[in-house]
């Protein structure tokens, strides 16, 4: 197909594709002509795989390429290609000093060994979630986290895991990661809070 009809296709403006061309995020079309070349279905699967991790995860560019990167990189176990792509949208957490924090920390690595669940000692979600116990442990909240980790390993184990295309194109298998992983945890925390207020409702008989 030629690029007008890749953009049809894909949604994306002409302009744009010839931006991810020059970044390297789109690989270049089979040359035909001085000043033509045809695309296929996996460019078209590559345009799909921007546009998740940039509108659905917002990443910058600098992250699009290193995730990129490892889906262009077949030397590297499907596995790793995808822990790329989720450390990326683990937000940026910065360990903090002090005792609260060292607490929180040693928290998670001892929760995470009494799952035996095998989680790269580098894995930014160790911070993450080391963050936040920090902050409901000063504003005085329970901390009762097994409820949650059930919860959490019963929908990636029986459902959502089973969404990626593992045998699939490599860019298939990562935008369903980033699509899963954003779009389910949003799903999930607004049914969460509407299960508060009808909860709500029904305690208060309003």
């Amino acid at each position: 197909m030629r690029m007008s009809e890749l953009s049809a296709k894909s949604g994306v403006a002409i302009p744009t594709i010839k931006y991810y061309l020059r970044e390297g995020l789109l690989p270049q079309g089979a040359q035909i002509a001085a000043t033509r070349a045809e695309y296929d279905e996996s460019h078209l699967r590559r345009l799909r795989l921007i546009r998740a991790l940039l509108e659905v995860g917002r990443l910058p560019v600098a992250a699009i390429k290193r995730v990129i990167e490892a889906v262009e990189d077949e030397s590297l176990p499907t596995h790793i290609m995808l822990g790329i792509a989720h450390y990326a949208l683990s937000p940026k957490v910065e360990p903090e000093s002090g005792e609260e924090w060292q607490l929180a920390r040693a928290q998670v690595d001892g929760l995470i060994d009494d799952l035996g669940w095998q989680i790269h000692p580098d894995a930014p979600t160790r911070d993450e979630l080391a963050q936040t116990l920090v902050r409901m442990r000063q504003l005085g909240l329970p901390i009762n986290l097994s409820p949650y980790v059930e919860t959490a390993r019963k929908l990636v184990s029986e459902i959502e895991i089973d969404t990626i295309p593992f045998d699939g194109p490599r860019d298939a298998a990562v935008e369903a990661l980033v699509l899963g992983t954003v779009l389910y945890g949003r799903a999930f925390d607004v049914l969460r809070r509407l299960a508060h207020e009808s909860e709500s409702a029904r305690r208060m008989g309003s």
